[in-house]
């Protein structure tokens, strides 16, 4: 900075001579092999240019690797991922316009930091051979390599006083001579530059492989092929890594001959099953031992160290073997010859079975008509049947048998026959105009084709104007559309295959409508409806009826109305009858070709309109003080149900109670109603005409609930429990003294009160009008209640004149319970209100309990 002071001064003294100077930020630059490293170079005067030159005198050009940033008075060289060829003295020279130059230098040195390339870990070698453990180690200066066995936190150094077998190399690798698996384990390769103190390490796991050894525990197997047997041989295993045991198949033995055959692998499958088990052991289960499976077996042991194997051997016994059966075919009437050859050892014995009937042939034998016959001899048998018949048909079962076991295999006698018809209709009705289906159906073997014949004219396939033929299997249709009397009469069936040919004959006539219905009835007749029944006709015309059709009018009027049956049922149903009516009926069939005549009329009259039937009634609980009667109606006399009438009163009492329910509403809901007590219902349905015949229905109102009791006293104690009895005996014990007080005029509080009131001349007049009340209603001894019948028109009003709200449908019978009073015996009795009932114009009742006290 001082340098670059005394130059500026320089100038400004030498006025307008301009002096360049140059200078770099660093002289020398030390630089490792990889690193990255940027040098500056500032000049001083009025420069034109600033260049750089490499250790080669060459004008430096940027590039990626190599890159350079002038401006006006500097310029900075960069240098990336530097290489040794990078080293040498670099030059920074700048020029001002008269040509004029000034440079300097930088050196720049480099060298190489201790560097691992290319060190695998794990090296792995095999047992007993010499291994070289490589560590290539690269530095400026070369370094100094150093070799340590890692055994646990412990780290020893290697020399070859010590450690014998064991030599560090010229190119720094480690030598182990005849290597054993103690010899495997974590070793370090460590290496310093003593000039720089740099010091670097890598850790290096040896594996040592040691060849499989094996062995089988038992080297020789005998098997009895077919019989599902399973063999399984087991090889022992040892070796570092562990051993990969494949298993091969060399020499088969087939009829006690010995075929070479190629060491193919065996693969995991539903024959061969493979396991890996612990200890080294490996097993070969041959499931399901068949003859081939007889032979040479090999145990392969494999490392990464070499491999070894072991031969083991199966012996297969064969057990009886069916090799030739095969499915017959014959004609029907002819003979048919089965043949079963078998083989094994020893020579099995053969035998047959008819699966049909489970008939049993052995050699010699026959069958009671003397048609099937069995001859056979050294594992060859015959079984031949004589006049085939249909019956014969069907699987046979050829069983071969010998002390080593037996087999058996299945063939089916396949027959011939020529074609067989399966109609049992022949006879096919239709009109003109209507398509009709014939059906030709023939059973035969082998398929027959079939034509169609009409007076010795064949039908071809694809039909006529007004013929079509559509054939399936075993199946011809004959489609006819008549168009005219001359398609009705005779068609002809041929069917033909190689055995034969047979046909038949087939009727087309033609159809009619229906007969009449007769025994026409009418039944339950009412008001609004009545059921037509009938019998059916005694000829339906060749074609199915489809439905009935039954008219009706009014007597007198020429307007028939119709009601199709439900399909082919011979009861109809009348809906919509205006009542107290004369009506006259008629039926009619209907199949495809049209409707029929009709049968007879008969005249019927609906009943006249009556007052309704009594209703039916089921109750059940409601909720708290309710009661819930189901109405379910009955016949409504021909109008609809206007309202129910409700009538209801406990059986102790002599007035009702009454409630009007809606006539579209099912049920009635009676409340409140009173505990422990039996109620009477009277309940009348009423239309326009009247009202129908009362139902009576009783129910019981239960003992109330002591919800409150359990509440309460279900989480208490012992102590709580009898506390809260004694508050409740002193509670009782208050109530009978009140109630005395009222009642009889006696107890610890009239006694109170007569003391008190003796000091008094006078009480108020709403005290005395109650005590006058209460006097008048016990001295009476009635327990009934006090009843005053009103009109509709009367007005009623409160005791200040203000008026009372009427009731409605809507309205409760009763008010809200209220606390009964208690009598001397203590049975409950209604409290002295009023009850006021109302009566309408229309003769129903409403009911209401007035609060006021008499």
């Amino acid at each position: 900075m001082i340098l670059q002071l005394v130059h500026l001064f320089g100038l400004l003294v030498c006025g307008s001579q301009a002096v360049l100077q140059v200078s770099i930020s660093l002289n020398k630059v030390e630089l490792s092999v990889g690193d990255s490293k940027f040098i500056k170079c500032t000049v001083i005067g009025e420069p034109v240019k600033v260049e750089w030159f490499n250790p080669q005198g060459e004008r430096i050009v940027s590039s990626p690797r190599v890159a350079l940033h002038t401006g006006e008075d500097s310029s900075r060289l960069t240098i990336y991922r530097a290489v040794v060829e990078d080293a040498g003295i670099y030059r920074c020279q700048a020029t001002n316009a008269e040509g004029q130059t000034q440079e300097a230098t930088m050196v720049l040195e480099m060298y190489q930091k201790l560097a691992f390339r290319d060190v695998k870990s794990p090296q792995e070698f095999r047992h007993g051979e010499t291994a070289e453990v490589v560590c290539d180690v690269i530095s400026s200066p070369a370094p100094a390599v150093s070799w340590f066995y890692q055994k646990g936190s412990k780290s020893m150094e290697i020399t070859e006083e010590h450690y014998s077998r064991f030599q560090v190399l010229p190119n720094n690798n480690l030598q182990i001579h005849k290597v054993t698996k103690v010899d495997e384990g974590v070793y370090r390769c460590e290496a310093r530059v003593e000039a720089r103190g740099e010091i670097n390490f890598v850790d290096i796991e040896v594996v040592v492989n040691v060849p499989p050894v094996l062995s089988v525990v038992q080297q020789s197997f005998n098997a009895t092929a077919d019989y599902q047997e399973s063999v399984t041989f087991t090889c022992i295993t040892s070796g570092s890594p562990d051993p990969e045991v494949t298993w091969h198949r060399n020499n088969i033995y087939l009829h006690g001959l010995s075929v070479p055959r190629k060491g193919q692998q065996l693969e995991r499958s539903e024959q061969y099953v493979l396991n890996n088990l612990e200890g080294g052991r490996s097993t070969l289960t041959i499931r399901n031992i068949l003859q081939g499976d007889g032979g040479d077996y090999t145990c392969r042991a494999t490392n990464k160290a070499g491999s070894e194997e072991r031969e083991l051997f199966l012996k297969v016994f064969v057990q009886p073997h069916i090799t030739q059966l095969r499915n017959v075919t014959a004609v029907e009437g002819s003979a048919a010859m089965i043949s079963c050859v078998a083989e094994g050892e020893p020579v099995p014995e053969i035998s047959w079975r008819r699966a049909s009937d489970g008939r049993s042939f052995a050699d010699g034998d026959k069958s009671q008509d003397g048609r099937v016959d069995v001859r056979g001899r050294h594992g060859r048998s015959m079984l031949t049947i004589s006049g085939v018949k249909l019956p014969d048909l069907g699987r046979f079962d050829c069983e071969a048998l010998s002390r080593i076991g037996g087999h058996q295999k299945s063939m089916f006698l396949d027959i011939e026959y020529m074609p067989k018809f399966q109609n049992n209709q022949t006879i096919f009705y239709s009109w003109e105009g209507n398509p009709v289906n014939i059906s030709c159906d023939v059973k035969s073997n082998p398929p027959a084709t079939m034509l169609w014949r009409r007076e010795r004219l064949t039908i071809s396939a694809e039909g006529t104007a007004n013929t079509r033929v559509h054939t399936t299997d075993g199946k011809s249709l004959l489609e006819v559309t008549p168009v005219s009397d001359r398609d009705f009469g005779r068609y002809n069936c041929t069917a033909r295959n190689n055995i034969g040919a047979k046909y038949q004959e087939f009727i087309l006539a033609q159809a009619d409508v229906p007969s009449n219905p007769y025994s026409v009835r009418l039944s339950a007749v009412s008001q609004r409806s009545a059921t037509v029944t009938f019998m059916k006709p005694d000829s339906h015309g060749g074609v199915p009826i489809g439905h009935y059709l039954v008219n009706y009018k009014e007597v007198g009027s020429q307007d028939w109305r119709d009601v199709k049956s439900h399909g082919v049922q011979t009861t109809v149903l009348l809906t919509g009858l205006e009542p107290n009516t004369t009506y006259e009926v008629r039926v009619a069939a209907v199949n495809g070709k049209g409707q029929g005549e009709f049968s007879h009329t008969e005249s019927f009259q609906s009943l006249p309109i009556r007052e309704p039937s009594p209703p039916a009634v089921h109750g059940q609980r409601g909720v708290g003080k309710a009661y819930r009667l189901g109405l379910v109606k009955q016949d409504d006399g021909g109008m609809p149900i206007v309202e129910y009438i409700v009538k209801y009163k406990t059986d102790k009492e002599d007035q009702w109670m009454t409630k009007l329910v809606s006539g579209q509403h099912d049920f009635a809901l009676l409340q409140p109603l009173q505990w422990n007590t039996r109620y009477e219902v009277e309940i009348t349905a009423r239309n326009v005409k009247g009202l129908s015949e009362p139902t009576f229905y009783q129910f019981f109102m239960p003992q109330k609930p002591d919800i409150i009791a359990d509440s309460l006293f279900s989480g208490l104690g012992l102590g709580p429990v009898v506390g809260l009895g004694l508050a409740g005996l002193l509670l009782v014990l208050v109530v009978v003294d009140v109630s005395c007080y009222f009642l009889r005029q006696c107890g610890l509080l009239m006694c109170i009160t007569r003391k008190i009131c003796s000091k008094k001349t006078t009480t108020s007049g709403k005290s005395k009008e109650m005590e006058e009340g209460k006097a008048a209603y016990l001295g009476d001894g009635s327990k009934d209640p006090i009843v005053e019948m009103r009109t509709e028109e009367e007005r009623i009003t409160n005791h200040d004149g203000s008026p009372v709200h009427e009731p409605n449908e809507t309205t409760p019978l009763t008010e809200p319970e209220k606390l009964p009073l208690k009598e001397e015996n203590g049975k409950e009795t209604l409290k002295p209100d009023m009850i006021e009932i109302k009566v309408h114009s229309d003769n129903s009742i409403h009911t209401k309990q007035d609060d006021s006290k008499a």
